[in-house]
């Protein structure tokens, strides 16, 4: 006898969803879902969770489970997880746009160009206008070139980037492409800058911080960061971690 759960379920519109008893034949056919991230856990760990208490509920062996775009762990929101066969569309959902929110804190940088790191040098912020904040999102709209954090995921030579920054070991990291729909400044309180971001995959919103400091002639590293969008999914859709797994276990007849 197959053991039920409950989940949020994709219908043929992505704006569109549907509550129903799933069962492990639908996990294995493959699933979409959506959940939001919590503050300190990796991408990495969201999915090993997911993966175990599905196994634990159906009393299987294994299953395929993966994420379609890493989130910082210090960074919430929007995970895409899929499940069985749907892990075969995972590198269509990592192609498409992302809308981020957060806030840059100005006149400090630090290594990781976030909270991860301690800040390693401050900077003058008097010069710094309302006018001048907004009119530097210009500069980054569109196609622009990019150079990826020295501690992210990234690989070179068969290791991680962040392995040769731990190691304090130099590392060159070629700029790459990618493209800013919308860069836009919601709200401005003292040296705490909150944006929303629209982008392409691959770009660093922890380097557009760091950038965006140098275009005010001074320095900046990220405070906060949440992904609300990976296309026309949305993280308002999504759902914790913990009521995922509430809901697996202890599934409601519908």
């Amino acid at each position: 006898m197959l053991f039920t759960a409950l989940l949020l379920v994709l219908l043929p519109s992505p704006s569109h969803y549907l509550i129903r008893m799933k069962t492990l034949e639908d996990y294995l056919t493959g699933q979409v879902l959506l959940i939001d991230k919590p503050l300190n856990w990796t991408s990495f760990q969201v999915v090993n969770k997911l993966r175990w208490e599905i196994r634990q509920a159906f009393n299987i062996k294994k299953i395929k489970v993966g994420h379609a775009g890493t989130l910082d762990p210090l960074a919430t929101g929007l995970l895409v997880i899929c499940t069985g066969k749907m892990t075969k569309q995972i590198d269509t959902f990592q192609g498409q746009i992302k809308e981020y929110t957060g806030t840059f804190v100005l006149g400090s940088t630090t290594p990781s160009y976030d909270l991860e790191t301690e800040i390693n040098e401050t900077f003058e912020t008097e010069h710094i206008t309302t006018n001048l904040i907004h009119d530097a999102t210009a500069q980054f709209i569109g196609d622009i070139q990019q150079f990826p954090p020295v501690f992210s995921a990234l690989k070179k030579d068969g290791k991680r980037l962040y392995e040769f920054a731990r190691a304090g070991e130099h590392v060159d990291i070629p700029a790459r492409t990618v493209n800013i729909s919308v860069f836009e400044i919601t709200k401005i309180d003292g040296l705490h800058i909150d944006f929303r971001v629209v982008c392409s995959k691959g770009t660093y919103i922890r380097s557009l911080a760091n950038d965006f400091g140098r275009a005010l002639q001074s320095g900046a590293h990220l405070s906060a960061l949440r992904r609300t969008k990976i296309g026309d999914f949305n993280v308002s859709k999504a759902t914790s971690v913990e009521n995922f797994i509430a809901d697996l276990k202890n599934p409601k007849q519908l």
